[in-house]
């Protein structure tokens, strides 16, 4: 006898697909990091390696404006989405990013002229989860060219990435 359907249709990724994408994501990095870099353990990153970490750290502080704007335009939903935005910006900083923890919007609500809020609750949140997803999707592409320990840190982020979308659109963070 099959088991019926659930009643109500999921969008997003399922419980299931988060957590078999962390070791997923992992176990491709860990493909990729042969031991050691190419360059030596004294030649540091390479230009290629110092430009990819840029990209990445600027990513997130773009993320990271992204949440500021909602919080600024969503009050309500501060508390919610603090613990997230404080993720990304440890994820600007692991890439080289100089990002605070500390809020950068102004007692006037504007954070970022480019960003624009939705007028709803959902439609923000639905709006953010859509930046992480591609983000994250971004990054999981990217890791796979490049080298040991940035591969091993962009799969990381993707996997926080892939989890912040999941607590955004059904987790209820």
């Amino acid at each position: 006898m099959p088991l019926p359907s659930s009643p109500r249709a999921r969008s997003g990724p399922r419980r299931r697909s988060l957590l078999a994408l962390g070791p997923t994501a992992l176990a491709l990095a860990g493909c990729t990091a042969g031991g050691k870099d190419p360059a030596g353990p004294g030649d540091g990153p390479s230009a290629a390696e110092r430009r990819a970490r840029a990209r990445a750290a600027r990513d997130s502080e773009g993320l990271v404006e992204r949440y500021d704007a909602v919080i600024a335009a969503r009050p309500a939903l501060a508390e919610r989405l603090g613990p997230l935005r404080e993720n990304v910006v440890r994820h600007a900083q692991a890439f080289g990013g100089g990002r605070k923890a500390s809020p950068s919007v102004s007692g006037s609500g504007s954070a970022s002229p480019s960003a624009a809020v939705p007028g709803n609750d959902k439609d923000a949140l639905a709006g953010l989860a859509a930046a992480e997803r591609e983000l994250a999707d971004r990054r999981s592409e990217e890791l796979l060219g490049a080298p040991g320990e940035l591969a091993r840190l962009l799969a990381s982020v993707a996997a926080a990435g892939a989890a912040h979308v999941y607590l955004l659109t059904e987790g209820g963070a």
